[in-house]
């Protein structure tokens, strides 16, 4: 009885360990997607033919950035809801009937998979 009890306790250790690495695994790749996203959604939102956020915002990183719009800096704090700074870029006449900022997603300038990526870039600054 004890050594099937030392069998069973040997192979939970084991199990557990093993289930350990697979998890620290994915939370490696996941922070590795995460950045990647940003570097992608930087790069549609400084494109002049894509986001082309520069034009009217200035951001960390950015050259020659307008002044139209607010300055994109303490976005986590702005916008505590991610999905709403999405929506904002979505379509921000929803939210304000009178803004001037285009809307990206409904009139289909960029994808929603580009908004996405965008959305990633501008929550981080």
């Amino acid at each position: 009885m004890r050594r099937f009890s030392k069998i069973v306790s040997t192979t939970s250790i084991l199990a557990v360990a093993i289930t350990g690495l697979g998890l620290a695994s994915t939370t490696v790749s996941a922070a590795e997607v995460s950045q990647a996203n940003i570097e992608k959604g930087q790069a549609i939102a400084f494109s002049r033919k894509k986001g082309n956020c520069l034009a009217c915002h200035t951001i960390k990183g950015g050259k020659l950035a307008g002044n139209i719009a607010p300055p994109l800096v303490a976005m986590q704090q702005r916008f505590p809801d991610k999905a709403k700074l999405r929506a904002q870029i979505y379509d921000s006449t929803v939210a304000n009937p009178d803004s001037i900022m285009p809307p990206f997603g409904r009139h289909k300038v960029i994808s929603d998979e580009e908004i996405d990526l965008v959305t990633d870039f501008i929550y981080q600054l």
